[in-house]
């Protein structure tokens, strides 16, 4: 369908309200974003900002979905370049994107991942879908290698708790998986750990000098990943 002047218009502003909540994001924080501030940087009135973005939670949430997508394309763009048979890969190749992308944007991940903003909770009806892809996308890869018969059994697996059992069982039947208990369980370590060693890299947590060469290290974590969850 064809656009109109005015439809093209207002992506155009839209486009340009969230460059500029980019901007001030990664100056300001997510505490410190304000639309006025938005309209004096976009060169408009306060009240023409309110006509495309009604409050600051409304900007804090088209931002994360913003940066939830930017993620996600990342992350699918990195294993759409792996062959669909080789699952170790597209692990590694999963990890190493979501790394690259936090590091080269930590205000935007800071916001996805980093501490909540005060007063502020997000609309799941709005944020859930983009902000569940990474996670989709692992167990997409995981699932595949246990239809193919490529996910090698893991010597001493602890054995899951029954009391997870019906958690397990939901999320078999959410995500359509046939994968057993025990893969699930350790398919979720997996996904906290990816993320657990990317927040300490980006936030500082193991401090400056601590290690030379940050990207060795987290390759050094995802092997050790992809041993906890089979793929290797």
């Amino acid at each position: 369908m064809t656009q109109t002047p005015r439809e093209r218009a207002r992506l155009q502003t839209m486009s340009e309200i969230l460059s500029i909540g980019r901007q001030h994001l990664a100056v300001h924080g997510a505490a410190g974003l304000s639309l006025r501030a938005v309209a004096r940087d976009l060169g408009v009135v306060s009240s023409a900002v309110y006509r495309y973005v009604k409050s600051r939670d409304e900007l804090l949430t088209l931002l994360l979905v913003d940066g939830y997508n930017a993620l996600g394309d990342a992350v699918d763009h990195a294993v759409n370049q792996v062959p669909a048979d080789d699952f170790a890969a597209q692990f590694r190749a999963l990890g190493g994107a979501v790394r690259e992308w936090a590091v080269a944007e930590p205000a935007r991940y800071g916001l996805l991942f980093g501490s909540p903003v005060p007063g502020y909770e997000a609309p799941s009806e709005q944020t859930t879908g983009p902000g569940t892809r990474v996670i989709v996308q692992l167990v997409r890869i995981i699932e595949g290698a246990h239809r193919a018969g490529a996910l090698r059994e893991v010597a001493r697996a602890p054995v899951p708790d029954p009391r997870l059992a019906a958690d397990f069982a939901a999320i078999r039947e959410e995500m359509g998986l046939s994968v057993p208990d025990d893969v699930l369980a350790r398919g979720v370590l997996v996904w906290a750990a990816v993320f657990g060693a990317v927040n300490f890299e980006v936030f500082g947590q193991y401090g400056r000098a601590t290690f030379s060469d940050p990207a060795a290290l987290f390759e050094l974590h995802l092997a050790a990943l992809a041993e906890t969850a089979g793929l290797s």
